[in-house]
């Protein structure tokens, strides 16, 4: 991947959102790539009707990190970079608002996108 980042807002967490979104990232990226999404271990990314899902989906590899193990998601750092370089700083009036603030942070990324890496050494983190 380049660095750029599929992201949608939603009001619940249920599978059907879930769902929504593993489609989403279906249709933005090239068919012939193999996709590793690396999720934590709550009950919607498990949720029989995704499991259905992904099983027609095969490039899809679903891998769940440890629990208290956020270091290993790296959309935990894009996270950490939005809530301090655009939200804690931001007035948002309503939710539309807030939104609009994280789509515009997301564009923004995307127009020099950068992947994260980890710098860590295995040993270091052991």
């Amino acid at each position: 991947m380049d660095g750029q980042v599929i992201g949608q807002c939603q009001q619940r967490h249920t599978h059907l959102e879930w769902l929504k979104f593993l489609k989403q990232i279906d249709r933005k990226t090239p068919k012939d790539k193999t996709l590793h999404l690396i999720a934590d271990n709550y009950a919607t990314h498990k949720h029989p009707f995704v499991q259905e899902w992904l099983a027609k989906h095969p490039r899809f590899n679903m891998h769940f990190k440890p629990t208290l193990a956020s270091w290993l998601n790296m959309v935990e750092r894009f996270f950490h970079s939005i809530s301090t370089d655009r939200l804690e700083r931001g007035i948002f009036r309503s939710v539309p608002e807030l939104i609009t603030a994280i789509e515009e942070y997301i564009n923004v990324h995307n127009q020099n996108p950068k992947p994260f890496v980890w710098t860590a050494k295995t040993n270091d983190i052991l």
